[in-house]
């Protein structure tokens, strides 16, 4: 049963067309099944695939998981990117330790630091272990593999205490399978696919890769190992301190730990520091360089007030405050993986052309889904081209580096509308099913 038809001309055809509205379930489907289907299969790509990190706080838990099944669903592609820079670093930690601490120690144990997996104990409470601090102890003989039950890497013991569900993980596998097989179908049998369908498809390869540079990470540990550090001279702690890349999610009942807005924070990681620390080591060397040639000038100048003296006068070294709207793993961005993820960071828009030729209730929304679709598909990819976004307006190219996440944003607001809004007056063709049967017979 349907509800009336409307005669409308869709995509601007001069022939007209009987489109229809909300449609019950009949032995074809109907709208609410269909919409059903769409948003569970979507709900189990993003919220399965979802690994985070390790929170001694319960309170801020469950909210992260969320926020980045928000992310995953607003933007799955910074997701992917996400996964792929923390395998990076995992590969990164794993590259750098094994030669001493032998194939013993694998990716499981790489993730599992990087996510917040080691705390040690201080006189104030528990601190991150960061995997720089980690490979400098390794490095400096201040960790012994034997003593990795105490430090909570055992392989089998980081197993146990990760929640990976196997089932939901079966169950979202052959759901998303079944929903590509049934798209594939439809387009075999000459039956168009809804916008919401066409979104849908996008999540699918895009949590498939997530998945596989996740596959290895630890899934929902609730509780990390906390340690005692082993003995160090006053230079090698104030060494090892110098390496924290951040203290705002150490746990030492300081007000700036507390703050919910962490459950939106990106885990950091080495390389962001290794950025910093290049900063600031040019900066020193630029102020040596100037001190040096004032101290020269001033040494044979005999004007007092001169401008000379003045200009080449050094000040005090501040570390400029920069607002980073984006930072990609330098390994990452300059290996041969980067034109592949950048080719995945399209593919989501790139999918919602399957329903270019979709019949729409106008051909205004048919043109805003097909112009929305390439818009995420640019300006992504424009987006991914720099590695690091500081906002910054002397740079001439600062208004793109903004403008890109913005009109993906928007781009995706018009699609998710429009999948919803097409539904007010659809091809009646889209309630049709195929018996499958058939289809086998004529491929024999």
């Amino acid at each position: 049963m349907t509800s009336p038809a409307v005669t409308v001309r869709a995509h601007g055809d001069h022939n007209s067309t009987q489109l229809v509205g909300w449609t019950l379930e009949s032995p074809g489907r109907g709208t609410l099944s269909l919409a059903f289907t769409c948003l569970a299969t979507t709900a189990l790509c993003t919220w399965v695939c979802i690994h985070p990190r390790i929170d001694q706080r319960e309170r801020f838990r469950l909210p992260h998981k969320i926020v980045l099944f928000i992310k995953a669903f607003i933007a799955p592609e910074l997701i992917t990117v996400e996964a792929a820079q923390e395998w990076t670093q995992a590969r990164r930690i794993v590259r750098q330790v094994r030669d001493m601490l032998g194939d013993d120690f694998q990716y499981i144990h790489a993730f599992y630091i990087g996510m917040f997996g080691i705390r040690y104990r201080t006189d104030c409470g528990t601190k991150i272990l960061w995997p720089n601090q980690f490979i400098w102890l390794v490095e400096q003989g201040l960790f012994d593999w034997q003593d990795r039950q105490a430090w909570g890497l055992i392989r089998d013991t980081i197993k146990d205490k990760s929640n990976a569900d196997a089932t939901a993980k079966l169950f979202a596998l052959l759901q998303s399978v079944w929903f590509v097989a049934q798209s594939i179908m439809r387009e075999a049998h000459n039956l168009p696919l809804a916008p919401l369908e066409s979104m849908t498809l996008g999540y699918i390869p895009l949590s498939v890769v997530t998945y596989i540079y996740w596959w290895l990470k630890p899934k929902n540990i609730e509780t990390p190992s906390e340690i005692d550090l082993p003995h160090m001279t006053i230079e090698q702690r104030a060494e090892f301190d110098s390496m924290i890349i951040t203290s705002s999610f150490d746990n030492e009942g300081k007000k700036e730990q507390q703050s919910l807005w962490q459950i939106w924070y990106l885990t950091p990681r080495i390389f962001e520091l290794e950025v910093k620390e290049k900063a600031a080591q040019k900066a020193l060397t630029e102020y040596n360089e100037k001190r040096i040639a004032y101290l020269r000038h001033e040494s044979s100048c005999l004007h007092k007030g001169c401008k000379e003296c003045k200009r080449l006068r050094p000040g005090t070294i501040k570390p400029k405050h920069e607002v980073v709207l984006s930072h990609w793993d330098p390994e990452l961005y300059h290996s041969k993986l980067w034109p592949v993820t950048c080719l995945f960071g399209i593919s989501f828009g790139a999918l919602h052309l399957v329903s270019w030729n979709t019949t729409f209730p106008t051909a205004i929304e048919a043109w805003l889904w097909r112009g929305a679709a390439i818009t995420s598909m640019v300006s992504m990819l424009l987006f991914m081209q720099f590695e690091k976004v500081v906002v910054r307006w002397s740079d001439p190219l600062m208004l793109v580096k903004i403008c890109s996440p913005l009109l993906y944003l928007a781009s995706r607001v018009v699609m998710l509308g429009g999948a919803i809004a097409a539904f007010r007056a659809s091809d009646p063709r889209l309630y049709d099913t195929y018996v499958a049967s058939t289809y086998w017979v004529h491929l024999i």
